[in-house]
Parts: C-alpha cells; sequence; structure tokens
C-alpha cells in the first residue's frame, strides 16, 4: 500500500455551528428564544442564549492559520476556515486532506449539550431536537458518504435521552456524545442505576456512547499560575478516570453490548492501564467483590471500548497490546491538534515507521470506524473515488494555504488557569 491509497475516516471532528442551524427545525413557538449568534461592534462573535454567553465562538478552530495564533482564539467566523461551520466547504477541507468521511462533535452546546438545560422542559427537549435533526440532516445528509451522524444527549434526564437515541437511531443515527464523568456536572454516576434506561437504549440501538476529553467541564490543573501547556500535556490523561469509571461499573457487566469510544484520548497509555487493571482484579478482586465471569479486565475492556488516535507512535507501536481491533485514527479538525492537510502524510510516517501491514492499515484508519458506527460509506461512494488520492485529485485549487486570520482584539490564550477556567465552561456548556 501506498499513502495515496489509504481510506481514511476520521472518528474526532468538529463542527463550528451556522448562524441559521435553527431556523427549519425548531418549533415556531420557540424561535424567539432560541440560541443565536450576535455580531459585536468590534467585528468578534458570540452564542447567547438567555442570560449566558458563549465569548468564543470557535474555540481553537485554527486550522489553516499559522501556529503563532493558536489558542482561544478566533474571535469571529471571519477568523476561520469556512470549512469549519459551513457543509459543503467542509467537504472541500476533507477532499484536500485526504478524509473521505468523519464525526463531528458540536461546539457551542458543549460536549453533552448541557448548555440547553433549562426550567423549561419541553424548551429543553426541542433544542436537542432541533440541534439533532439540523447535523443529521442538513449537516450530514448533504453528503451521506461523507459524515458519521452523532446526536447530543438529554443530559439531564436519562428516560428523555433514551428516547432520544431511539428517535434519532431511526434516522440512521448509531453514535452519541455524552460526558466523561456525569457526577462531576451534577448528575448521578456511572455506578447509579437512574442511567439504565440509556444503557437499554444505546444497546437496543446499536448506538456507541462517545466520551470526548474534557466533556464534563474538567480539565487537569495543577496550580492557578500552571503553564497552559500542562493542561494541554495532560489533554488525554482526563479520559483515564472515565475508562478506569466505566471499566469497574455495573453497566459493563450487565450489557455485554455496550460500548463507548474515548474520544481524542490517544492510545499510548492503554496498555500499561490493562496490565495494571488486570493486576488490580488478580490483588483485589477478593475483597473488593468485583466480578468479570472468568474473563479478565483487559479482555473485557476490548469488548466494549473504543480507542482513537491522531498521531500516536507509542500507540501504534503497541496496536496489538490495545487491541487492533479496537483502535480508529482521527483527524481533530479543525482544532490546533491537527495536522490538516498535511495528516496522511503525518500517519503515513508512523506507519511506515513500524512496518504496519495492510490489512492493519485498513483497520486502523477505516474499517473499524465503519464496523462499530454501523456506517457504509461504500453504499454511497466508489471505493476507488474514496482514497487519499482521490480525493485530493477531487479537490485540485482548493486553496489550503496557511494564513494569518486573527485581526479582533480579544481574549489571548495566556498561560495561567484563566484560560483554562474558559476552556472548561465552553467545553461543558456550564452556566455561571
Amino acid at each position: 500500500m501506498k499513502k495515496e491509497d489509504m481510506i481514511l475516516i476520521s472518528v474526532d471532528d468538529h463542527t463550528v455551528e451556522p448562524p441559521d442551524m435553527f431556523k427549519n427545525h425548531l418549533p415556531q413557538r420557540y424561535a424567539d428564544d432560541a440560541p443565536r449568534l450576535v455580531h459585536n461592534p468590534d467585528g468578534s462573535d458570540v452564542w447567547k442564549f438567555r442570560d449566558t454567553v458563549i465569548p468564543n465562538v470557535a474555540l481553537n478552530a485554527v486550522a489553516g492559520r499559522p501556529k503563532e495564533e493558536y489558542g482561544l482564539e478566533p474571535q469571529g467566523l471571519d477568523e476561520i476556515r469556512p470549512g469549519c461551520y459551513n457543509v459543503d466547504e467542509r467537504v472541500k477541507d476533507m477532499n484536500a486532506g485526504g478524509i473521505l468521511a468523519s464525526i463531528c462533535f458540536p461546539s457551542f452546546p458543549g460536549f453533552a449539550g448541557r448548555l440547553f438545560a433549562t426550567e423549561d422542559r419541553d424548551f429543553s427537549i426541542a433544542l436537542v431536537q432541533a440541534y439533532n435533526d439540523w447535523h443529521i440532516e442538513e449537516w450530514c445528509g448533504a453528503y451521506p458518504a461523507r459524515f458519521i451522524p452523532m446526536a447530543i444527549p438529554v443530559i439531564w434526564d436519562a428516560e428523555e435521552c433514551a428516547k432520544e437515541v431511539r428517535r434519532v437511531a431511526k434516522k440512521g443515527v448509531h453514535a452519541l456524545t455524552f460526558t466523561e464523568n456525569p457526577a462531576a456536572m451534577g448528575y448521578p454516576s456511572f455506578h447509579d442505576d437512574y442511567w439504565m434506561p440509556l444503557w437499554d437504549a444505546l444497546c437496543d440501538t446499536n448506538t456507541v456512547m462517545n466520551i470526548h476529553i474534557g466533556s464534563s467541564g474538567r480539565l487537569a490543573i495543577t496550580a492557578p499560575d500552571a503553564p497552559l501547556d500542562v493542561m494541554i500535556t495532560l489533554q488525554p490523561m482526563n479520559i483515564v478516570q472515565a475508562a478506569a469509571d466505566l471499566l469497574w461499573s455495573k453497566p459493563i457487566k450487565q450489557y455485554p453490548d455496550l460500548r463507548i469510544a474515548l474520544s481524542e484520548g490517544g492510545t499510548g497509555w492503554i496498555p500499561y492501564f490493562l496490565e495494571r487493571a488486570d493486576r488490580t482484579y488478580e490483588m483485589h478482586s477478593a475483597w473488593t467483590h468485583q466480578d468479570f465471569k472468568g474473563k479478565l479486565p483487559s479482555e473485557v475492556f476490548r469488548e466494549h471500548f473504543l480507542t482513537c488516535f491522531i498521531s500516536d507512535k507509542v500507540g501504534v507501536t503497541l496496536r496489538n497490546m490495545i487491541g487492533i481491533d479496537n483502535v480508529c485514527w482521527e483527524a481533530d479538525y479543525p482544532h490546533s491538534d491537527s495536522m490538516w492537510p498535511g495528516a496522511p502524510e503525518e500517519l503515513w510516517a508512523v506507519l511506515s515507521e513500524n512496518n504496519v501491514p495492510d490489512d492493519e492499515i485498513d483497520k486502523l484508519t477505516h474499517e473499524n470506524a465503519m464496523r462499530w458506527y454501523s456506517f457504509d460509506p461504500f453504499a454511497h461512494i466508489n471505493r476507488d473515488q474514496a482514497t487519499v488520492g482521490a480525493l485530493r485529485t477531487a479537490a485540485e485549487g482548493h486553496d489550503v494555504s496557511i494564513q494569518a486570520l486573527s485581526h479582533h482584539k480579544g481574549t489571548k490564550s495566556g498561560s495561567s488557569v484563566v484560560d483554562v477556567v474558559a476552556i472548561q465552561k465552553e467545553l461543558s456548556g456550564i452556566q455561571d
């Protein structure tokens, strides 16, 4: 196989929602109360929802900008690539980056949609349904071969969340974004039977629960004056807690069909994590009363968990210790960890360095994603049109040059906990 022959499906990208997203999907009686994008006199844009203001309309959507402009920037839609919020332009960017298909996480509502929790139950549910219908019908529906649809949850109500999972499953959705730690957001933990209706719905509809790093609004902070680099370095470590929490939880034992993706969590840490889990089981289960019915925790992990990587040399080297059927590739467009449009080159270098055979490359790049998410792009596109080389040929003439776009005065990414708090609030949808 050559680099140009790879077929890439990214299981973790992001959407910056367009201003008119609620127009066709929210009942008219709620139109005046819908979240709205506001253009400020200084040229910046913010989302406003009742008394809540989301200040960073395009948090870290820095694809195509020089690294000097990375951070909490940008401040307005005019400072980001149109592919962040316009689906037609997104597909052009995907072509240029050699990416066939993508899962897109939400931005302004928070990863778990907590922003939409209001005192009005019906209004809150209408907001979630409107968001999901926009994402399914307008974003993913515009190019069915190019996007794996994913719903946001009714995070504040397990019964309603289960209903929404079943509703969108009828529309072909088999992915749900959720929080890595519901207890941190004020809801019952994964260990509480409260969530049983959701587990039932996920299993009944073959839906994967996607837990993105930072989705609880909790990012690693060591000290108020710690450099931002500390938080960035520790980002994948946030997912380790969620993995442990769920691996030892009752649902993993009670629901053999439950599937969980550790989104943007990386993979290099997993072999030691599994070794530690097995050691814990061996040494302590007699008194902690854990029972995996004759299996090791590492075996159960591989039955339930999907992991993903951007450019993880250690993880690729140890891929078979993780489980070759449990690893997917991600691009993270348009965030600062993404190597768009050079992701195929970076990925190919890692694969080549490790002499990964063609059959395993296919699993890592697209086959595992297709199987886990019940997604078949080849029902809509020929395989020979889906390769890195073919997509880039289709994108000839599309501008992918690095451009300095920062021209608004706003909060720059500094070096203190203030920046981390801003990120936390936006990721989780926490209101002051």
